[in-house]
């Protein structure tokens, strides 16, 4: 819904307009996805930090994609201004950074846009509704991915997007919008559906990135080492028990026999990827930890369930960063 002093949004875009996509925070999933619909021919413009836009301005987005590196060609700049124009808006910020992006970008964004929350966590998308006026709609990310160098990605896996309704339910032109936005991903090689409910599907990817992200930053392992040992595998199980119960007192019930097979397929599927949470560490950078494991602490406490394990590994993951901090 509008917030009354929110701003005025662009104009909305006519028939003529060319279409494009605009990737907000693009670091290693949004470069991924911007260089899949450019590989199919969409014009793409990458929000990024200077260093990956200059290397990108300098040599292409290199993409490392099923044993082999492709030149991807996109714009890219680091002005939140860019989404000007653009018909799709992909925000793939941290989400501590949600809010101020969001209000960055909402003068910006065209009335009749599509914007996808691609993010971790599952307050994003209502958090850039309340600054943002178009159509917003969360999609759960199931990607394997990482940024080794600036204008580099990696991709490990995955790529699957699970897309909800849009913000304004019961509109038909934010449903049409949302529509035309998915055949549009799905004609550049993306896997992706739509659901009506996406809850379920938000905290099942809650529960699976507090299963192996803090662990993964902690000591820097990738999932199929993790998988190896039955001790972290049962750390693992008991964190899936916690947010499994934190849902279920949310209104969200979600299975954990599911949960576990889900953990256990990571380590399959993606056995050599590490966590978006440990390369932050690794590069030390502030992480998600708050929105991750964080999020079920704080919502079990205002739920009355209570929420050791993942506090405990919210708690380590905050006392690295502190020590990252303070050099």
């Amino acid at each position: 819904m509008p917030v009354p002093d929110a701003p005025t949004p662009s104009t909305p875009r006519d028939d003529a307009t060319p279409r494009r996509t605009t990737i907000v925070g693009a670091g290693a999933v949004g470069s991924y996805y911007g260089a899949m619909l450019a590989r199919a021919g969409e014009p793409v413009t990458l929000i990024a930090r200077d260093a990956h836009v200059r290397a990108i301005a300098a040599h292409g987005l290199q993409l490392h994609h099923e044993g082999r590196v492709e030149t991807v060609a996109l714009d890219a700049t680091t002005d939140p201004a860019a989404v000007r124009g653009a018909d799709l808006v992909l925000v793939c910020v941290k989400s501590n950074d949600t809010e101020a992006v969001a209000r960055q970008i909402a003068p910006h964004v065209a009335a009749d846009a599509v914007v996808l929350s691609l993010q971790n966590g599952v307050d994003n998308a209502p958090a850039i509704a309340r600054h943002v006026h178009a159509t917003v709609a969360p999609a759960v990310v199931y990607v394997a991915t990482e940024m080794p160098a600036p204008g580099v990605v990696v991709y490990h896996g995955g790529g699957r997007l699970v897309v909800g309704a849009p913000d304004a339910a019961g509109c038909d032109a934010s449903a049409r919008a949302l529509r035309r936005a998915i055949e549009r991903l799905a004609d550049a090689g993306v896997p992706v559906e739509q659901v009506a409910d996406v809850r379920p599907a938000l905290w099942m990817k809650l529960l699976l990135n507090c299963a192996y992200n803090a662990a993964s930053a902690l000591t820097q392992a990738p999932y199929e080492r993790m998988a190896r040992l039955a001790p972290v595998r049962e750390l693992q199980v008991a964190v899936a028990r916690e947010v499994v119960a934190v849902a279920l007192a949310d209104g969200v019930a979600l299975a954990l026999d599911e949960a576990i097979a889900g953990i256990e397929r990571i380590a399959q599927t993606m056995p050599a990827q590490r966590s978006s949470t440990a390369q932050d560490v690794a590069r030390g950078r502030p992480t998600e930890i708050d929105h991750l494991n964080g999020f079920v602490v704080r919502r079990g406490a205002a739920l009355g369930v209570a929420t050791p394990v993942n506090q405990a590994l919210h708690a380590l993951v905050k006392l690295v960063e502190a020590g990252d901090r303070s050099g």
